[in-house]
């Protein structure tokens, strides 16, 4: 290819040009100075061929002018008295200053801006060690990075590292806004691509304590967005193992939409990356509630840093039984023994005997005020027991709208309800997609009447004519399978439950209960406003499971576990199932031994009175010290942890 020296010159010069700031600044320092050079040779040669006209005392002078009269055109006025001939100079001097100045300013200027924008935009290196990763931003970001803050409040120092493809002064005024206070945690933000390795290590992925992979979209998204979304989770996971040669060390807790991809990630074979669906868990506990009323404010105590906590705890068993544990622990309930042989093992019996390298689960007040003591601190009473059971029956659930819970929901109260059990479903014009969905359902559950009906439930004339209140459960979720804000999906609940509680008026004995999914965990305090029976704030308690795995990814069994049909459960009964003496004065410790006798773990109490107040935790309380005395009467309960509801 024949190119001529003009292209290669300008071709170079590009190249040149494109490192960067540092070469237009140098190549304009160069012009610089070669301009003031060749001004001064023209001086110069003027002064040699004329000689009459030099003024100064030397050359250097006539140097040191025009210097003066490139960097500053104000300082031409030196010349003044300079013969005509020199005065051209003078004027070139001025102009060529002017211009390569300016130029520098600019260049200057702009540089400033951009790094200043660079800053703004978050696109520095993180210099923190030991902190929180979390990768992605959706709308659980601020519940998370919230839960965090709890859980670092007994550190000096801590930080939360949020590397997103967001504008950061987006997310700082978000933060700022939602979370005016994080005590003792640093929250830095960052824009960037999380799944590019350099973008990894800029942020000190290998130093970081966890990682929380977020999706970038909402369960409400379209199929492909979330298959997006999960794609970019596991290139991110694939980034994350490469900053680390290969060798992963760190907790990463993902969530994924769909099984396939979950799968996908499980031939990792490494018990530290956790892929979580979220809206699984979610659908079990919705199932639980509709079975139990209080389970929200149970786990909401359990799963959040605020209040009583899971923890996994090893001391010098002696031999003791599990039946006589608890009475060894001043704070805490312990909940079952972990070990490598056998896993995870919850209720294991009253006669289970702790070896040597055995863990247990416990729920404590916090990790400091855990300690096992030799001798028994606390010796349980006798109490009247007798053994009364639920029945299970069928039951009739309205399912107000549909979100992807529901089909969960659907699928885990084959495991608790019996045949015949009814789903009504109305949303209003159902698209073709929720139509084939329902068939499918009621080709894999024949033993439950599942009923699809196009109807308006933000009307009041169409939900009267539902019969709402001749169900045993009212649930309430979305009313558009398309939407995607919390805001909208819970203002839409919100009109719905203000509807129900006009028809509820009308009647008189009520026995339904209405559980609704509350997105937005700020709009609790308007749900509970209304006389909804329980809500299952979906974001908050996924936010809640995310941040504990975070700081204790070995917590993961004992969620597979309790959200299991299979193994023990947590659930709030009637305390009439377990004696018949009321009222019933008694302290904390002898419910514990009340309750094992029907082969259970007590965890707390909730008072039936307090069940609408949210300033008492809806009655709830947890982990009481075992000497407390506390009064129940006939419509109280205990929370358990159990085989089963009845």
């Amino acid at each position: 290819m024949d190119v001529s020296f003009k292209d290669k010159l300008r071709y170079r010069f590009e190249k040149y040009m494109n490192k960067g700031g540092s070469s237009i600044f140098v190549s304009l320092f160069v012009v610089f100075l070669t301009l003031f050079l060749f001004i001064i040779f023209i001086r110069w040669l003027i002064l040699l061929i004329w000689p009459d006209l030099a003024y100064t005392d030397s050359f250097f002078d006539d140097i040191w002018y025009t210097w003066l009269q490139m960097t500053d055109p104000g300082n031409m006025n030196q010349d003044n008295a300079s013969p005509t001939w020199l005065k051209i100079t003078t004027v070139l001097s001025g102009i060529v200053g002017v211009i390569i100045l300016s130029m520098l300013i600019a260049f200057i200027t702009t540089s400033l801006e951009k790094i200043l924008y660079n800053f703004r935009k978050g696109r520095g290196k993180v210099i923190e060690e030991d902190h929180t990763l979390i990768l992605g931003w959706n709308e659980r970001v601020v519940d998370i990075i919230r839960e965090l803050i709890l859980a670092n409040e007994s550190e000096k120092y801590a930080a939360v590292v949020v590397l997103s493809d967001r504008d950061k002064e987006e997310m700082d005024d978000l933060i700022a806004k939602r979370l005016p206070d994080t005590k003792t945690t640093r929250i830095i933000t960052t824009t960037g691509d999380y799944a590019n390795i350099n973008e990894l290590k800029r942020v000190n992925i290998t130093d970081a304590r966890s990682v929380i992979l977020l999706a970038n979209c909402s369960e409400s998204a379209t199929y492909d967005e979330r298959i997006s979304s999960d794609v970019q989770s596991v290139k991110s996971i694939m980034a994350i193992i490469s900053c680390q040669d290969g060798k992963n060390d760190l907790p990463i807790i993902a969530e994924i939409f769909s099984e396939e991809k979950r799968e996908l990630i499980s031939f990792f074979n490494d018990e530290n990356i956790i892929a979580l669906d979220s809206w699984d868990i979610m659908g079990k506990l919705l199932v639980q509630t509709s079975l139990t009323s209080g389970l929200e404010m149970v786990y909401n105590e359990i799963l959040s840093f605020d209040g009583g906590e899971i923890y996994f705890y090893e001391a010098d068993w002696n031999g003791v039984s599990f039946g006589e544990l608890p009475f060894h622990f001043k704070d805490g309930v312990p909940l079952g023994i972990f070990n490598e042989e056998d896993g995870l093992v919850l209720r294991p019996g009253r006669d289970k005997r702790l070896q040597k390298d055995d863990q247990i689960v416990i729920l404590a007040e916090d990790d400091s005020t855990i300690h096992y003591e030799a001798s028994t601190i606390y010796q349980p009473q006798s109490l009247k027991f007798i053994e009364n059971k639920l029945e299970q029956k069928q039951k009739s659930v309205l399912i107000l709208g549909w979100h992807s819970v529901a089909e969960i929901f659907i699928r885990e109260s084959a495991d608790y309800l019996r045949e015949g059990s009814r789903f009504d479903i109305y949303i209003n014009e159902p698209l073709d997609e929720l139509k084939d969905r329902v068939d499918e359902l009621r080709k894999m559950y024949a033993d439950f009447e599942i009923n699809l009906t196009d109807s308006d439930p933000l009307k009041l004339e169409c939900l009267k004519m539902m019969n709402p209140f001749t169900y045993d459960n009212i649930i309430i979720l979305s009313q558009d399978m398309q939407e995607q804000r919390a805001d909208k999906i819970d203002s839409d609940t919100l009109i719905i439950l203000l509807l129900l509680r006009n028809i509820k008026e009308e009647k008189e004995e009520i026995d339904t209960k209405i559980i609704t999914q509350v997105l937005n965990s700020e709009n609790q305090e308007i749900i509970t406003q209304t006389d909804v029976d329980d809500f299952i704030i979906s974001n908050k308690l996924i936010t809640m499971i995310l941040a504990q795995l975070s700081e204790e990814p070995l917590i993961k069994k004992l969620y597979d576990d309790i959200f299991s049909e299979d193994g023990s459960e947590i659930y709030v009964k009637p305390i009439s199932l377990y004696t018949d003496e009321f009222p019933l004065k008694v302290k904390f410790g002898d419910l514990i031994g009340l309750a094992d006798q029907r082969d259970e773990i007590c965890l707390g109490i909730r008072k039936g009175a307090l069940s609408k107040n949210p300033n008492k935790n809806f009655g709830v309380t947890l982990n009481l010290p075992k000497n407390q005395v506390v009064e129940l009467g006939e419509d109280d309960f205990l929370v358990v942890l159990s085989e089963d509801e009845l």
